[in-house]
């Protein structure tokens, strides 16, 4: 068997509500669908999840790009798609960073390797330890009263876990929106603040001292990505825990933040370490390193949420932690979707959330099949799909 065609589909899915980040407000995710074809006609899917030039500054042409124009030429066409070590390795040798487009390929051949076989791709990765992944509700920026408000509802629909997106305004509007989250949602609810490496270390100490009395469960990345050693420093400073996401990417990332110890946690996305095989060696690291772990998202579809969705309940170390896999929520602006209604989205069949949870799809592979039609009308403004062929 060989793949024999690899397609590349820009397409970019609306927001039912547009979600604020600092210096970021999203209206729609601009996303890549990748398939690809063997020469017995089964086809592997992925969905990149949300392109963003600041998070790890890869766009949809630069992956349509890095992957028509030199993965798949010179690794995937002819290859047997079974064999994803060597794939993932050959990606990693001839291609430097670019990690979300190397992610997407990983996802898609997962996908069709769980076709090959017959199997769920949580089987591919050792089977369930759990029925579904806990998560958290992640809370746009805004008004305090509009968080707060956000928070409880989150609340009331069983998540276990609120984040904050904070860091784009002053010292205290910062302190004054976890101050009306924490009053709205009660003491005991854990709380943790988003601030995507915006601070510097002055800002971020002389902050998170004012934060001490609200109880927080952790701080994600209140130091830029380059700066372990500020993040060290300031975990030696607070009482809030620390946790890594843009600093903890390779394996080499983790093993300097372990060793200076800089966090307390770890944020994992899919995406960032470069897909499911590269995210479960992550995943080995933080274990040894006895470091909790969250899982995160690009926010995306039902598609783009399903690797996670997978390895969250099939690795051990992962699937006590809760997780804030919750894209497919965001870009419907629900709470559940456990109500059978199929939703206009890149996925026809999205994994289920009910009452704060994400049970990843049965069936071969992710067990999800492509919204043909919303793709062909979401095409994104002023590209084209593209392919090369053996």
């Amino acid at each position: 068997m060989k793949i024999v065609k690899v397609e590349c589909i820009p397409v970019t899915s609306p927001l039912k509500k547009p979600f604020l980040m600092p210096e970021t407000v999203i209206t729609g995710i601009d996303s890549v669908v990748l398939k690809l074809t063997t020469d017995e006609g089964l086809v592997g899917i992925s969905d990149s999840g949300d392109t963003s030039s600041w998070y790890r500054g890869e766009i949809q042409e630069s992956m349509m790009g890095m992957i028509l124009g030199h993965i798949a030429p010179r690794i995937l066409l002819g290859e047997d798609p079974r064999n994803i070590e060597k794939i993932v390795g050959r990606m990693d040798t001839l291609v430097r960073d670019n990690n979300q487009a190397k992610a997407t390929v990983d996802f898609a051949l997962h996908d069709l390797k769980g076709k090959i076989y017959n199997l769920p791709v949580y089987q591919l990765l050792g089977g369930k330890c759990a029925p579904a992944s806990l998560q958290g509700w992640v809370v746009s920026a805004g008004k305090p009263e509009q968080q707060a408000a956000e928070s409880s509802g989150a609340l009331k629909h069983g998540f276990s876990l609120i984040k904050l997106k904070i860091g784009s305004g002053s010292q205290e509007e910062d302190v004054s929106a976890v101050a009306a989250v924490r009053e709205a949602i009660g003491p005991d609810v854990r709380l943790t603040v988003d601030v995507n490496g915006f601070w510097n270390y002055d800002r971020a100490l002389k902050t998170l001292r004012r934060l001490d009395p609200y109880d927080l469960e952790c701080v994600e990345q209140p130091l830029p990505h380059w700066d372990i050693e500020g993040m060290a420093r300031l975990r030696g400073q607070i009482r809030t825990p620390v946790f890594a996401d843009e600093s903890a990417q390779e394996l080499h990332h983790l093993k300097e933040i372990i060793d200076r110890r800089a966090a307390d946690g770890l944020f994992i996305k899919m995406q960032k370490a470069g897909g499911l095989l590269k995210a479960q060696r992550w995943l080995t690291m933080a274990r040894l390193a006895d470091m909790a772990v969250m899982s995160g998202c690009m926010i995306g579809s039902g598609l783009e949420a399903s690797p996670s969705a997978h390895l969250m309940v099939a690795n051990q170390w992962a699937s006590q932690f809760t997780h804030e896999n919750v894209g497919p929520l965001t870009i419907h602006g629900v709470w559940d979707t456990s109500d059978g209604v199929k939703r206009d989205e890149i996925a026809l069949n999205s994994p289920i959330y009910k009452k704060g949870a994400l049970y990843p799809n049965e069936g071969p592979g992710y067990g999800i099949e492509l919204n043909e039609d919303f793709i062909g009308r979401n095409i994104t403004k002023n590209k084209t799909a593209a392919s090369v062929s053996l």
